[in-house]
């Protein structure tokens, strides 16, 4: 997917609301996983991401800043997020437990 003409969204749109149910592409441009929630508020929340998994069966949910994550919205108005890290990287990461 080409994400260069999709439009960044504004500080004020990084909420909870906004933000839950986005797909998440990794560094290959492949799906990596869904945002599930939002803890915090501002530059120091955090997304949790359920990664792997099958139609949201075994997924697993990691944690990672807010920040490592370039929120946008496609020409459908669908909001979704780029970041730097690899599914195999964040499936990796210790599981965010509530």
């Amino acid at each position: 997917m080409d994400h260069s003409n999709h439009v960044r969204l504004a500080a004020t749109e990084l909420t909870p609301a906004v933000l839950e149910g986005a797909t998440v592409y990794g560094a290959d441009d492949h799906k990596v996983g869904k945002v599930d929630h939002v803890h915090g508020a501002g530059a120091g929340s955090q997304a949790i991401i359920d990664v792997g998994g099958f139609l949201g069966i075994g997924a697993k949910p990691v944690a990672v800043p807010l920040t490592d994550l370039d929120f946008m919205r496609d020409e459908d108005g669908d909001v979704h997020a780029v970041t730097t890290w690899t599914k195999d990287q964040l499936k990796d990461m210790p599981e965010h437990r509530h």
